[in-house]
């Protein structure tokens, strides 16, 4: 039987042929047909939004197709297509209707997620609306309670016709079509209704079970075809978590090895961090680890891993749950789970395991004490055994990969009222605390204020001359190495300034700092807040609806929540500088006439 290839790290691998997604479904009022076209336009959405997995960090995944003329039912053909690459990129919607172009006059939009606002300014909205649709169709509203429903009244607004599947169209095709918009955003979806990250449970074991041997010894269970696929799977993620267990047995190094693109972040989660002093996570030349530990653990092997830049937090009582809620708070969306039985079991019952991957190798090991994937997990009857739900069969190689849901997606909708609807019943009801505002994401309420945000700015080059540059990040980050006398710096300029997303612009920057520091201009220590200041106030100064979304806050205390950057960001306690808060503070105090600063440099006494 054939099985269908590519699936999404999210999604289950469908095992029956494409055709079938635009088979007729008896609907109401005869409209079968038309629901089974415009239901495969939306997956096709979806699968366009899956497309940067494991190339950059996770994000709401948006994929927009456009159809010239008689619509999805209607007998249109695609005219354009896009998805949004990353965060800080052009918006799908905005490359859709520029690769259709004229044909966009009179045509429908499929969508997978109703757009949210990562601009400040509804750029996905105007760019629908201006190119000269007629009718959106939405697989599902946005989860976020601060964009759920603003796109789809804004459109509404403008007079254009918008379907809304669950809502506007329904009907069994509609249904499942609508569960596959769900399934390639669930992180964003658990996100909005759960508070911990969307959670996937990885293993491999043999025909009878076990994850070792008797001994311990686990290299190789799994064919290398599936270790490959492990290495796709871990580049979808925020993060991959492992139990101390693992770092002594295994010695691993939890890397995506996918050639360039999203490195997630290393998680020891230990009680007593009895751990090796040498161990391939404690090299953080790539990317980062962090312990996570009970409190008052080994103190002298914390200040060791300190020493080694590896970062240690330290839980009253260490469970799942309360790390998995702490990982939300700091933004992670996604976590990659590979631990052992005890650690797994202890997940699984704390609730916050979705999904599970299982790879299962046509091998015998046997074994008394063999380890199994899954240790007690209480249960005497096999009545008590939890249920995968949509489970998924694929061949990979030798191996059998079974995978499936331990929890049902959510289904967010409705939610009434919502935030704004409250606030607009009740005024005294505010959905937003305004003494301090946070922005860490170019999806948070504020993440306009981002540095990845996606603003083009204009700022003149050593020769006066004015260069366009895609974001602030690409231009902070190449302005480490301009005016080097080095054809190695030169090119590193141009290679950032042409990146894809202001994240590899990001990755680009550090790694060159990190690893050819003599590329590095020598007063870049002194001049980097400058050269912020100076990017970030062509950003507020080009850009109207931002300069008054900077105004509006004005009262506020404004953080960039950033846990890694110490520098720029408020740090995961208030322990960071959070410069990039205080630049923002100062730019409204000089927008409002406050003060006369005409330089960043001032910042240095705060």
């Amino acid at each position: 039987m054939a099985l269908a290839v590519g699936a999404s790290f999210f999604s289950p691998i469908i095992l029956k042929p494409r055709a079938a997604f635009a088979s007729p479904v008896a609907c109401g009022g005869g409209g079968g047909n038309h629901h089974a076209q415009e239901a495969a336009l939306v997956r096709r959405a979806a699968e366009l939004a899956d497309k940067s997995a494991g190339f950059t960090s996770p994000h709401p995944n948006v994929g927009c197709l456009v159809v010239s003329g008689g619509g999805g039912g209607g007998g249109g053909d695609v005219a354009g297509e896009g998805y949004l690459y990353a965060q800080g990129t052009k918006p799908a919607e905005v490359q859709a209707v520029e690769a259709a172009g004229e044909r966009c006059r009179g045509g429908t939009a499929f969508l997978n997620l109703e757009p949210g606002d990562c601009h400040g300014d509804r750029t996905a909205v105007s760019a629908l609306v201006q190119a000269g649709i007629t009718r959106v169709v939405i697989g599902m509203r946005h989860p976020l309670q601060h964009l759920r429903g603003n796109a789809i009244r804004a459109l509404r607004g403008q007079g254009l016709q918008v379907d809304v599947f669950g809502e506007d169209l329904q009907s069994k095709i509609i249904e499942e079509a609508q569960k596959a918009c769900r399934i390639v955003n669930a992180p964003l979806v658990y996100k909005a209704a759960s508070r911990v990250p969307f959670s996937v449970l990885k293993y491999a074991m043999t025909l009878d079970g076990k994850i070792a041997a008797s001994s311990g010894h686990a290299a190789w269970i799994s064919s290398k075809k599936s270790r490959s696929r492990v290495f796709e799977l871990r580049g979808r993620s925020d993060a991959i978590v492992v139990g101390g267990n693992t770092v002594r047995r295994d010695n691993p190094r939890l890397t995506a090895r996918h050639g360039g693109g999203h490195l997630p972040m290393r998680i020891v989660m230990t009680q007593t961090l009895d751990l090796p002093e040498e161990a391939n996570l404690w090299d953080i030349s790539e990317v980062s680890t962090i312990v996570v530990t009970q409190r008052g653990a080994r103190k002298s092997f914390q200040k060791y891993l300190a020493s080694k830049g590896v970062e240690v937090v330290e839980f009253d009582i260490l469970n799942p749950r309360d790390v998995m809620e702490y990982f939300y708070d700091r933004g992670y969306l996604s976590i990659f789970w590979e631990c052992g039985g005890t650690l797994a079991a202890s997940a699984i019952s704390s609730g916050v395991i979705h999904k599970v991957f299982a790879f299962v190798a046509p091998k015998i090991i046997g074994g008394k004490n063999a380890p199994s994937p899954v240790g007690e997990l209480g249960m005497v009857e096999m009545s008590q055994a939890l249920d995968l739900i949509d489970v998924c069969y694929e061949q990979v190689g030798p191996d059998m990969l079974v995978s499936g849901f331990l929890q049902p997606i959510p289904d967010l909708t409705p939610v009434i009222p919502s935030a704004d609807e409250t606030s607009a019943i009740d005024p005294t009801v505010t959905p937003y605390d305004s003494s301090i505002i946070f922005f860490y994401k170019t999806w948070d309420p504020y993440g306009a204020f981002s540095n990845f945000s996606p603003h083009p700015i204009q700022m003149p080059d050593e020769n006066g001359n004015y260069a366009t540059w895609s974001t602030v990040e690409h231009y902070y980050q190449a302005h480490k190495f301009v005016g080097v006398d080095n054809p190695l710096a030169q090119a590193c300029v141009e290679d950032i300034k042409s990146a894809k997303s202001p994240e590899e612009a990001a990755r680009m920057g550090r790694s060159v700092q990190r690893w050819q520091p003599d590329l590095v201009r020598s007063d870049w220590e002194s001049v980097k807040i400058d050269v912020m200041y100076r990017a970030l106030k062509s950003k507020f100064s080009i850009y109207p609806h931002l300069n008054s979304m900077l105004l509006s806050t004005a009262g506020s205390v404004l953080v960039e929540a950033s846990p890694h950057d110490l520098f720029w960001g408020g740090g995961r306690e208030g322990e960071g500088l959070n410069y990039l808060g205080r630049l923002l503070m100062q730019l409204r105090s000089e927008f409002l006439g406050e003060t006369s600063a005409t330089s960043g440099s001032s910042i240095l006494a705060a």
